[in-house]
């Protein structure tokens, strides 16, 4: 009896240990406040494990930096009606995220406004 339980348990640990290992902290953003940006899409890159979208944000000073912004997977905006085609470079887009906590410009993205679109979530 003791052997069936071990291995069922070796089986349980097996099958879940791929999907508890592909999760990642967050504890690099300060996911208690949003930061509010504004810019032009430069790149996207539309892949696994992170859609990663690159903005160019001009401050009031006319200065350019761009942003490095990490989304959910590309399966994840998929299941959630987001289509690879909704920006591209060029694009002008709004966005809510979480910004890195070593204030370099780099932010979880939270939600994604395309210019006269609708708000949508990207994480």
């Amino acid at each position: 009896m003791r052997s069936i339980i071990l291995t069922f348990a070796a089986l349980a640990a097996a099958l879940t240990a791929p999907t508890a290992s592909a999760h990642h902290s967050h504890g690099n953003y300060l996911v208690t406040e949003y930061t509010y940006l504004s810019g032009v899409v430069s790149e996207l890159h539309w892949i696994n494990p992170h859609v990663w979208v690159y903005l160019d944000v001009t401050d009031d000073e006319g200065q350019t930096a761009t942003w490095f912004l990490e989304a959910a997977s590309a399966n994840i905006l998929r299941r959630q009606g987001i289509a690879e085609d909704l920006i591209g470079p060029g694009d002008t887009v709004s966005v809510r995220c979480h910004r890195l906590r070593d204030g370099s410009n780099g932010c979880l993205l939270g939600f994604l406004t395309p210019e006269g679109g609708v708000e949508q979530e990207w994480d």
